[in-house]
Formats: structure tokens, sequence, C-alpha cells
């Protein structure tokens, strides 16, 4: 386990580093962002690079990490598919959800929140703007997400979970979630996510990364690949925002209950979670041949 507290303390420490500019600026999350955000995403892959290197850089990173496409090429093709068009299938029954418990005030005729945020003079109006960003967060944003997606990805899903493997399926998903959502903490307790919660944002995120880590780990050990996960990561940062494209400006939305990020999303991750973890079981097999690559590799430094 030493190799995961460096990587712990590698990923959480750099990620407090490069943070640090908006607690210096008095908490101002606006002027910081997307940078602070964006930079941020690439400590879990300095974590990989520092435990490899104090490893003396071991041959079969690739393939222990899922940089590969796995031994079932097709599966994992299927699965990058699923990766991508899941989250947005995810965060409409969301939405939906969220409006018919009546959690979320729809403005689907008017766009007021997207209308009122539009500068003079553009020359787009709400509705359309409102399409194209859907259009776009489908189709498009998931796959330029992926990119930055990947740098957490390659750490948290490739590297990390299944390291902790050996602690059983559950446990290593639960934890490697856990860490994920401590991991936002520089960011999270300033309300980032949840601006309602104030620093309580830092434990709904926790929340959050425990279920979408779960699903996003079933897509990374079901294929053996780090690519699906990077992918499914990347499409639910592109698509978890829509309550604010639909909603109301008279009732702008909370997304402490609404969305996928809410606790309605909550819901339907878990109900997600238990269907697909039901019908399609990671192999007790497959994880126990994970357990004996990972301490194969450990006996061979």
């Amino acid at each position: 386990m030493r190799d995961v507290w460096i990587f712990v303390v590698v990923a959480l420490g750099s990620a407090w580093l490069i943070a640090l500019p908006p607690w210096l600026d008095g908490g101002n999350l606006a002027a910081h962002m997307p940078f602070a955000g964006m930079a941020m995403m690439f400590a879990p892959t300095l974590a990989v690079l520092v435990v490899w290197l104090v490893n003396g850089r071991p041959a079969g990173l690739a393939r222990e990490t899922g940089l590969l496409l796995g031994e079932r090429k097709g599966r994992t093709v299927g699965l990058l598919f699923a990766g991508w068009f899941a989250p947005p299938l995810l965060s409409a029954v969301a939405v939906a959800l969220s409006a018919a418990l009546g959690l979320l005030t729809l403005d689907i005729g008017g766009f007021s929140l997207v209308r009122q945020q539009i500068p003079a003079g553009m020359p787009i109006d709400a509705g359309s703007l409102v399409v194209l960003q859907l259009v776009l967060s489908v189709f498009l944003a998931p796959l330029l997400n992926a990119v930055p997606a990947f740098a957490e990805e390659w750490g948290w899903r490739g590297w990390l979970l299944p390291k902790l493997l050996p602690l059983g399926m559950w446990p290593a998903m639960l934890l490697s979630g856990v860490i994920w959502g401590v991991w936002h903490a520089p960011l999270t307790l300033l309300g980032y996510n949840y601006p309602e919660l104030g620093a309580g944002a830092a434990l709904m995120t926790v929340g959050f990364c425990v279920l979408s880590g779960a699903l996003i780990g079933w897509l990374r050990l079901r294929s053996g690949s780090v690519w699906p996960a990077a992918l499914a990561h990347g499409s639910v940062n592109a698509t978890a925002g829509w309550p604010v494209l639909l909603g109301s400006a008279q009732e702008p939305p909370n997304m402490v209950v609404s969305g996928l990020v809410g606790l309605v999303g909550w819901a339907v991750l878990a109900a997600v979670i238990a269907v697909v973890f039901r019908l399609r079981p990671l192999p007790q097999a497959s994880a126990a041949s994970d357990n004996l690559q990972v301490g194969a590799i450990e006996r061979s430094r």
C-alpha cells in the first residue's frame, strides 16, 4: 500500500498547490476558473508518474493502467459508446424526474436563465443557443473533455482502482470514489458545483463521486481499458449542467437536489448501478486475476 499512499499524497497535494490562487484571492473562484479546475485534472497523472519513477520505471505501465484496449477490443469499443452516450441519457432522466417532482422549474419556451446571460447585441436567440449547446454537449464536448478527463482517469480508475482491488471490489469502488471526491476539496470547499452549500459542497461532491465513480469504474474493469472511463468522465462533465440550460431565471435550479449531480441524480445513478452490476457483473475470476496481476507486479519490484 506504500504506492497508494504516495499516489494519494501527490495527487491531493499537487491539487492544493494548483488551486492556491482562488484561496489567496479571497475565495474568488470566478476569477480563476476554468484554468484552476483544468490544471488540477492533471494532478492524478502526475501522481502516477511519480509512483512509476519512485519504483524505478518498471515495465508494463501501459498494460497495468489500462492504456491499451483490453483483451476484448470489440467489447471495449461498445463500452466507449456506452461511456459517451449513457451520461446524456442519465442527465436527461434526472432533469425530467427533477421537474416531475417539482424540484426543478423548467423554462423550455423562454429559456430565461440562458437569455439573461446573453450579452447585448449577440446575434443569436436563447432558444437557438440552448439547442446548439445541447447538441454540442452530446456529440462534441465529451470528445474534447475526454482529453483532460483522461488525465484524471489514468490516475483514478487506470492506476488507483486496480491497486485497491485486493480490498474487494466494493471496498475498492467506495474508497477510490471517496479519494476522488476529497481530491476536489480545494475547489468544492469554496462552493464549486454546489454554490448553495458553500463549504458543504465538498461533502456533496464526495457522494456524487462515489456513485458516478462506481459506474465509471465498472467501465474500466469491464473493458480492461481506461479509455471508456475517460470518455464517460468527459461526457458527465459536458451534460451535468443541463438544469442551468433549461431552468427558469425566476426559480433558478438548486443543484443540491436537481439534475444529475443533485439528490435526484444520485437516485438515478444508484438505480443504474443496481441494474448494471446485476445484469453485467464483474466476474470474480476477473477481479481475482486483477488482484494477482497487481500482486505479481508488486513482487517484481
